[in-house]
């Protein structure tokens, strides 16, 4: 196991014994040749103990040592690889699962170097995909490859030169996906059909993600990181740079549509399952179909729902991906998948007992609405409870912002911070009781404004301890709320005495305050229910969406410039005619109308209320149409042809 331990420290980045192996010399093949010797005996004799060891002794010198570059490496590799699958497609009755764990490392360990191509590793990965399910070997195999290569995704999150290597291709991801999609409906439809003791031994086990939805996630937050959050490099200007950025913005932008085009796809199929279980949850007489029903969330944040949507609804709304292409193509799915989560949210609402209070009582409903105008009790019948009745949707300032110093405060501390609150009338401030400094010197000022020359609204320092100064400033540190007006509140502290030898950490502790825009100290909720919260979502996210699609592509540079020669009442007089290709241009034929040779442009061109045949005879000969100096002077411009310049004629 001492080789164990090794390739153990071998596999960390930061341990020194990484370098010194990286930098010894490669193995030579027969030494290699050697270790498939030994192997091959081993398995032959059925020797467990060495088969452990010299598995461990592949992963280091596959992972260190070994470099296939001659025709006899490459001989010696194949070998390898033989005896390796020849261990890991061997019966389970005749290998244990520390044995092919060991196998699977090796693998993976040597996947460059058993696979060199890339079409090599593409067959290798198709084939535990599709082949896992009916053979356990290929299953943890598939989940050690997906597993490292998710590890090293996440590793180089901000791009570089192997995310080839680690992002697979849009059929394996299918392939991927397809598998996290099943594994998330057999979740699901477990909280149906297991035994109330599985029951409660399966919501002790999630939400744990399998691999194949680590590794999507790592796909999705690499490529969601890369648009988002890389900025381009202010100091590179040139052309090419410029060039370089704009593709790989726009290869990332397609790559990612792509992916949540499929993830939303899969949460529909999800989605449907959940509704259909949650359904018969409801219909059934079970015993326990209560605490199933409770469970059921959160059984469905260990699914894809959970993992995948939510950081793919919040990084959609960031403004590099909020454009016309992404919402034509996910607005279908967005509105299906907003449909199902309202659906099934409401059903879950309907089972809990505050909706059936609120609700199903007549007594409580007769009195509500008996305080209800005649127009407001008629527009109370027709209105249905939807999946947000009853429930407070917290603000994002209901926790409130905890303010505090280092506990306990050291020599020379100073603290400032200053927290606002946009749209707060006033802010309401409650101090912890351990609130304490040395000396009443020792003192924090409130402002009510963004810096220390606002306002100053109260100053607290001191103890009752018995230590320091033995007193507090003032009345002491506040025991109730204190109020700010504004929603604006800066915190300056600072410790002026030097902590004496027999002064406890209690009084010094500082202090800490937690500020909030509401009057109420009660404890907030944890938020809204894991449906609800996603609906919710989902229907932000479609609203946003619906948005760019009514607004329509944006105004291009060149429509900004001719902005004033579109207005203009030449252009207002044609025909525009849409050809076959979907061109629009003027029609060759003349308006009806007879229009006067030269335009106003002070004055508002009108067309005659009459109709009138079109004039018979050449179409073509049309009186010249005299244009005002300063729109014959842009077209000149936008045409680039300047004016023609007349001499006289020398007879």
């Amino acid at each position: 196991m001492c080789i164990h331990q090794l390739n153990l420290l071998a596999a960390s980045n930061n341990l020194p014994i990484t370098n010194f192996l990286g930098k010894q010399h490669p193995i030579e093949a027969h030494h290699l040749s050697s270790i498939c010797d030994i192997m091959e005996k081993a398995m032959v004799n059925g020797d467990t103990c060495i088969i452990r060891c010299i598995l461990v002794v592949f992963q280091v010198v596959f992972k260190f040592f070994f470099s296939p570059q001659t025709e006899r490496n490459r001989d010696i590799v194949r070998r390898s690889g033989l005896l390796l699958w020849q261990l890991l497609m061997a019966p389970r009755d005749q290998i244990c699962s520390e044995i092919q764990k060991e196998v699977c490392l090796a693998i993976s360990s040597g996947l460059n170097i058993l696979y060199p191509g890339e079409a090599e590793i593409n067959n290798l990965l198709k084939l535990v995909l599709t082949e896992g399910d009916r053979n356990s070997g290929l299953s943890q195999l598939r989940d050690v490859i997906l597993t490292n290569l998710a590890e090293q995704l996440q590793n180089n999150r901000f791009g570089s030169e192997d995310d080839d290597h680690y992002r697979l291709n849009d059929e394996l991801l299918h392939y991927i996906l397809k598998i996290v999609v099943r594994e998330s409906c057999v979740l699901i439809t477990k909280c149906q059909t297991v035994s109330k003791d599985d029951f409660q031994r399966l919501l002790s086990t999630v939400p744990a993600a399998s691999s194949c939805l680590r590794y999507l996630m790592a796909v999705q937050n690499h490529l969601l990181s890369n648009t988002i959050l890389i900025k381009p490099d202010d100091n590179d200007d040139s052309d090419s740079s410029l060039q370089g950025e704009t593709l790989k913005v726009q290869e990332l932008k397609t790559s990612i549509l792509s992916l949540a085009t499929q993830i939303l796809t899969g949460c529909d199929e999800v989605l449907e399952m959940l509704q259909q279980v949650t359904t018969a949850l409801i219909n059934s007489d079970i015993s326990d179909r209560e605490q199933r029903l409770k469970g059921l969330e959160q059984i469905t944040k260990a699914t894809m729902l959970g993992h995948l949507l939510p950081v793919l609804l919040t990084s959609l709304m960031h403004p590099n991906l909020q454009t016309l292409t992404m919402a034509d193509a996910l607005m279908p799915q967005l509105v299906q998948l907003v449909l199902y989560t309202s659906q099934t949210a409401l059903l879950l609402k309907t089972q809990s007992p505050l909706f059936s209070e609120l609700h199903c009582s007549p007594s409580g409903a007769s009195e509500q609405k008996g305080k209800l105008l005649p127009d407001e009790r008629m527009l109370e019948e027709k209105e249905e409870p939807g999946f947000l009745t009853g429930l407070k949707i917290p603000a994002p300032w209901a926790a409130g912002k905890t303010v505090e110093t280092v506990h306990p405060v050291r020599d020379n501390y100073k603290f400032k911070e200053t927290v606002h609150i946009p749209g707060a009338r006033c802010l309401y401030l409650r101090f912890d009781n351990r609130c304490s400094s040395q000396y009443d010197y020792d003192k924090l000022v409130i402002y009510a404004g963004p810096n220390t020359n606002s306002r100053k609204v109260a100053e607290y320092g001191g103890n009752t301890l018995g230590y320091g100064s033995r007193s507090v400033l003032g009345t002491g540190w506040p025991k109730d709320l204190v109020k700010v007006e504004g929603d604006t509140v800066t915190f300056s502290f600072e410790m002026r005495s030097g902590r004496e030898h027999n002064t406890p950490d209690k009084a010094m502790w500082g202090f800490a305050c937690t500020v909030r825009a509401q009057e109420s100290s009660e404890d907030v909720s944890g938020g809204l229910p894991f449906l609800v919260d996603l609906a919710l979502g989902l229907s932000v996210l479609a609203c946003s969406m619906l948005r760019i699609l009514y607004n329509g592509p944006e105004i291009t540079k060149d429509e900004e410039t001719c902005q004033e020669l579109l207005r203009s009442k030449l252009l207002q007089r044609c025909q525009w005619q849409v050809e076959a290709n979907g061109v629009i241009s003027p029609a060759l034929t003349p308006s009806p109308s007879p229009l006067p040779l030269t335009i106003d442009e002070d004055r508002e061109f009108t067309y005659p209320s009459d109709v009138l045949v079109p004039p018979v005879g050449h179409y073509f000969d049309l009186p010249r149409i005299r244009l005002p100096p300063g729109i014959m002077i842009k077209l000149r411009e936008i045409s680039g042809r300047a004016r023609p310049q007349f001499r006289p004629s020398i007879k």
